[in-house]
């Protein structure tokens, strides 16, 4: 089986290597390989063979060799490998952090670690517990970053699964070749890992917790650590520093204000809500003066461009209001074709069958009470609108 030196130097970026097997679509193996295959949540690094982009490493199930999949084939045995480092030193601080958090939260609440994730975006552990104060988490925090700023050794070793047995490991998983590989942060974690990981703790920068959720029934930790952390802040700060500027406050009011602002928009909503309905009202009542008469009742029709779904339900109900009205309205705006019939207790006429009725004329659908009935359908012109109305009002 190929070597993987990179289970014992994270470090080596670059490194020359013989080509051992070619598969289809571009797969080789090699005799060793310092390329970190996708397996144990972490993603697979990436670079060049020979100037050819390297654009995934897996692990051949059959018999664990690690095939490198290039972008378009190699020519000859021998190569120069490159792997892509800002890549690599992101995967090593990201997976050192999830050690030292994972153990963190053992330490401090006594919650495991269930899985673990690393992509380019996110990076989450899963914790077998329901709940976490924010306390809690701040916590675990403040110790991951304690042990981070110790600069603590971490290093590695092989032992067969026997030996594993007698370790105070969190957990063992399968083996594949008798033997596990151990990473071990001086005096605070031991763990069965096969990732790349940084020499010492300090390399890890920071680790910072940005989320929590509950995922079925455990509780899903989002964190950054190393240069994402300190992109995470920059963003962040930018926010903060903009947001000041808008509201030309300090940054250390900027919540108060905020706040303020959330509380003044809302009651602006209801004005703005109370308004409406008084305008739609003084319109309803206009409406009424021009009816026609149907019978002992007072007919209104009325086809908008200008009224959503909202505004033309409560023009119907105030229209209601008066005594003996029918008011059969329809809307064209937006992108949506609306209906909306409704009448007095004591007019004449089933709303919700003259809705059918119209629909009968275009396409669409609804349905309601006798006294209020409204539905939708896609777009139409104002003809087409009218005419379905005039065909509701033909079946009073």
């Amino acid at each position: 089986m190929s070597k993987r030196p990179y289970y014992t130097d994270s470090y080596t970026s670059s490194f020359n290597a013989r080509i051992v097997e070619t598969t289809e679509n571009n797969g080789i193996i090699l005799d060793q390989t310092y390329f970190y295959p996708t397996s144990g949540g972490q993603p697979h690094d990436t670079g060049t063979i020979n100037g050819i982009a390297v654009v995934d490493v897996t692990v051949r199930e059959t018999d664990g060799e690690v095939v490198h999949w290039l972008k378009n084939g190699v020519e000859g045995d021998e190569i120069t490998a490159v792997i892509h480092w800002p890549r690599r030193i992101d995967h090593m601080q990201q997976h050192t952090g999830q050690h030292i958090l994972s153990q963190a939260f053992i330490q401090t609440v006594n919650a495991g670690t269930g899985s673990f994730h690393l992509s380019d975006e996110t990076v989450t552990i899963d914790l077998n517990v329901a709940n976490l104060s924010r306390q809690q988490l701040a916590k675990a925090e403040k110790l991951a970053n304690q042990i981070v700023f110790e600069n603590r050794a971490i290093s590695t070793r092989f032992v067969t699964l026997d030996e594993a047995k007698t370790l105070p490991l969190r957990k063992i998983p399968p083996v594949r070749d008798g033997r596990l590989r151990l990473v071990e942060i001086d005096s605070f974690d031991l763990n069965a890992c096969g990732g790349t990981h940084v020499e010492r703790t300090g390399s890890v920068g920071l680790i910072k917790i940005v989320k929590s959720e509950r995922q079925a029934g455990q509780i899903r930790i989002e964190f950054r650590c190393g240069y994402r952390a300190l992109a995470d802040y920059d963003e962040k700060n930018r926010i903060l520093s903009d947001l000041s500027t808008t509201l030309t406050t300090s940054y250390e009011t900027v919540p108060a204000s905020v706040e303020k602002l959330r509380v003044e928009n809302k009651e602006n909503g209801r004005l703005l809500k109370k308004l409406k309905i008084d305008l739609l009202r003084y319109e309803a009542d206009e409406m009424v003066k021009n009816g026609r008469p149907l019978g002992s009742s007072t007919l209104i029709t009325r086809v908008f461009e200008d009224k959503a779904g909202g505004d033309l339900r409560t023009l119907g109900i105030q229209l209601s209001k008066h005594d003996r009205v029918i008011a059969l309205l329809g809307s064209i705006a937006g992108n949506k074709t609306q209906l909306l019939f409704s009448r007095h207790a004591d007019a004449v006429g089933d709303m919700n069958q003259l809705l059918r009725a119209a629909f009968q004329k275009i396409r669409g659908g609804g349905g309601g009470s006798p006294t209020l009935a409204q539905g939708g359908g896609g777009k139409m012109d104002k003809t087409a609108v009218e005419q379905a109305i005039a065909h509701a009002i033909e079946q009073l």
